[in-house]
């Protein structure tokens, strides 16, 4: 890999500490565990295997990347230890496209205990120097193979970011969404981020993806006004969650056999604050959902 060109860092904000470890998932791959939330990331069959199936085939991010003839923009929420990135740049070295990958998390903990880590871990391989630097100076651009890469990092509180405003963040082609549970971070799962998302998108013909299946995470996506599909199966999930701007990119999506067992569930309605709640659904959803273009009329 040629050297790197490296900018200036653009948002820094305080990194939170906490401790991590590396686990053997049931695949035999290795991956990283936060001790703190009592997650691990990518479990059942790791890392690579798990970025390159949810994110990677299931948004058809080369070859959507190589018809844009300016930057193909991919927001990474949830930077975590950088697989989901790592995994999407290497699948775009054949491609003549010029990627731009802007990650958020509110902490770069567990991104410095992986590269520590990197030999176990395996997939940093070609990418140990890109990381180092990104770590270093949070803004980093390379080639990889034909295509030309930049990528930065913004050390912040995701909701809150997204709320005070961009900034010169331009808005995304795909979303690679790679939370923690709504259980251990509910803040980060509210009507409310997904309405800033979508109102970032905009017109363009925008995908997110994310390993959640849940009930009231799919109503959030659909109240918050995506179109919203059934995902890819990866690791030990039957399905995963795709959503997009444009309903001829969502893959399957949700029917009306849905829309009824969202109807009849206890745990629906979307979260309007930082507290994880299961509720069934209210009236106002109820009503909104009903006048969702996805099912009124047929959609």
């Amino acid at each position: 890999m040629p050297p790197l060109n490296v900018h200036a860092p653009d948002a820094v904000g305080a990194p939170v500490g906490g401790g991590y470890s590396l686990v053997q998932v049931a695949s035999g791959a290795w991956s990283v565990r936060s001790l703190r939330e009592g997650e691990t990331f990518h479990p059942v069959i790791g890392p690579a295997a798990e970025a390159e199936a949810l994110y990677v085939r299931q948004m058809r991010l080369p070859e959507r990347a190589a018809a844009v003839p300016d930057e193909f923009v991919v927001w990474d929420v949830g930077l975590g230890a950088a697989a989901n990135v790592i995994a999407v740049v290497r699948a775009m070295g054949g491609v003549h496209a010029r990627l731009r990958v802007e990650s958020f998390d509110h902490s770069a903990e567990p991104l410095r205990f992986a590269r520590a880590e990197a030999l176990r871990l395996g997939y940093f391989e070609g990418f140990h120097e890109t990381v180092q630097a990104l770590l270093e100076r949070r803004d980093v651009s390379f080639r990889h193979g034909c295509c030309h890469v930049r990528w930065r990092f913004h050390e912040a509180d995701f909701p809150g970011w997204l709320v005070g405003g961009a900034g010169d963040v331009p808005s995304p082609e795909a979303i690679l969404f790679d939370a923690f549970s709504p259980a251990r971070n509910p803040s980060m799962w509210t009507l409310g981020v997904f309405r800033g998302l979508r109102q970032r998108v905009g017109a363009r013909p925008a995908t997110l993806a994310t390993y959640s299946r849940s009930t009231l995470l799919r109503v959030t996506l659909l109240m918050a006004g995506f179109h919203v599909g059934v995902g890819h199966a990866t690791g030990e999930k039957e399905e995963t969650t795709m959503a997009s701007s444009d309903p001829a990119l969502a893959g399957r999506l949700l029917d009306e056999a849905w829309l009824a067992r969202a109807m009849r569930s206890t745990s629906a309605e979307p979260l309007d604050g930082p507290v994880y709640q299961q509720r069934p659904l209210s009236d106002a959803t109820r009503l909104a959902l009903g006048r969702h273009p996805q099912f009124a009329k047929g959609g």
